[in-house]
């Protein structure tokens, strides 16, 4: 069912309801109404027959007046039948009561009233007083008002089926003026499907609902059109990046041919070199790998002591850094976070590993970490401050680092964790080592 079917049936669904419910109550009204007021001159006579004094001469109201002996028998004889309900009024074993028959083809309504023994009753002498207990049944024709009632159910019933008919019909008009702006939003976006036209921008239109999701769809457009230029932008730099090595491999790989023209100090140059830039792409491979993954990668998040992962990574930097006879000086403090724990420990190593890379033989290198906060200071030559709104760049590497390895991806990397943890990264110039300064800052958890 098309949703201007579920409108129009929704429509006229409410509309039928409200119809047949104002008929059903209009009959019962009408109907509560006339059997109420016959009901009400039925006890009417009975008051009067009961009230009666010796020497009155009341009349009773009502297309039939009888009385109804304990033993079944009637004066006068009007021809109603009596029935073993009628007995047990007339017998003092039931209450007064009222309810509706149908004599030869006509309605009538009855009221049969107990009548207790020394009541005065019309009889041909005049007033007589009843010796026994007996009943008073009191009949009234209301053939002409179930008539009514019957007209009224036609009228009611042609009133229900006229309503129904405009439902459906204000039904259509509704539903085609009520859709028509989100049919104008449809015919749009299968046109952006269509195209693959990401920088198409819907009207945004007004403040209502259509407005809203106009404005999110073109939010999602600008989110998908930013994706596919990062993305395209990934391969062009990757791209970029592989051409050097690869070039170079492909000169060794020449040279290397006519190794039996070569020494032996340079065929092994020659191969170290290339091991050298097979290195650098396999790190450049595991970066845009890394890069690939984006910021909602996959795997568990679970509750992270930050210290904890700070240590790990501080022991496998030390191995690297004892090279270059550098110190590692570790003030942790303990912390917790959330997170992906391949992912936090991938951006930690990379910051040591940058740390290690640029700080100079008998450096130091400082981590601290309290509070959700992780810095890592050297004692390099640091980030110009030029250069400090690109340090996390894709690719980016500053004049002085381009001729050391690396695929210009590690603070990239790092970059793209923080923020997948909510958290941030920046850069600065560290007081005390004079070298460079990187602060992550991430939300922490209260220990409890």
């Amino acid at each position: 069912m098309t949703f201007r079917s579920r409108v129009i049936t929704a429509t006229v669904g409410v509309a039928a309801t409200a119809v047949i419910l104002a008929c059903f109550a209009s009959f019962l009204t009408t109907r509560s109404a006339l059997l109420r007021s016959v009901d009400e001159s039925l006890l009417q006579a009975a008051h009067t027959i009961q009230d009666r004094q010796p020497g009155d001469d009341a009349k009773v109201t009502g297309s039939f007046s009888e009385i109804v002996l304990a033993n079944g028998q009637t004066f006068p004889s009007t021809g109603v039948p009596i029935d073993q309900a009628i007995r047990n009024v007339a017998q003092g074993t039931a209450p007064q009561f009222i309810r509706s028959v149908v004599i030869r083809n006509e309605s009538y309504r009855e009221l049969i009233v107990p009548l207790p023994s020394g009541t005065l009753v019309a009889c041909t002498s005049g007033l007589c007083q009843l010796n026994t207990p007996a009943a008073q049944l009191l009949v009234v024709n209301i053939t002409g008002q179930v008539t009514e009632l019957r007209n009224l159910v036609r009228t009611l019933l042609l009133v229900a089926i006229a309503g129904l008919l405009l439902a459906l019909g204000l039904g259509l008009v509704l539903a085609r003026m009520a859709l028509y702006p989100l049919e104008r939003v449809t015919n749009e976006i299968e046109t952006v499907a269509e195209t693959s036209d990401m920088t198409y921008q819907l009207d945004e239109g007004g403040a209502d609902e259509l407005g809203r999701l106009r404005r999110v769809f073109n939010r999602l457009l600008r989110t998908v059109l930013n994706s596919q230029t990062l993305q395209r932008q990934l391969v062009l730099d990757a791209s970029h990046e592989l051409r050097t090595p690869l070039t170079s491999l492909r000169t060794n790989a020449q040279i290397l041919s006519r190794a039996n023209l070569l020494s032996a100090d340079d065929v092994r140059q020659v191969t170290d070199d290339m091991v050298a830039q097979v290195d650098e792409l396999a790190s450049l491979v595991t970066d845009l790998g890394e890069l690939a993954r984006g910021e909602r990668s996959e795997g568990t998040i679970e509750t992270l002591r930050l210290d904890e992962c700070v240590d790990e990574c501080v022991d496998t930097a030390r191995t690297h850094a004892r090279v270059k006879e550098i110190t590692v000086e570790v003030d942790v403090a303990p912390c917790s976070v959330q997170g992906r724990r391949d992912r936090l420990l991938r951006a930690i190593s990379n910051l040591l590993t940058n740390a290690v890379k640029f700080t100079p033989v008998g450096g130091r290198i400082l981590v601290r970490v309290h509070d959700g906060i992780l810095t890592v200071s050297d004692s390099g030559p640091g980030v110009a401050t030029i250069d400090q709104p690109f340090v996390f760049d894709r690719f980016w590497r500053s004049p002085t680092s381009r001729s050391l390895p690396g695929s210009g991806l590690g603070l990239s990397i790092v970059d793209q964790v923080v923020r997948e943890l909510g958290g941030t990264v920046k850069v600065d110039q560290d007081p005390e080592l004079g070298g460079a300064r990187f602060t992550m800052t991430l939300p922490t958890l209260v220990e409890h």
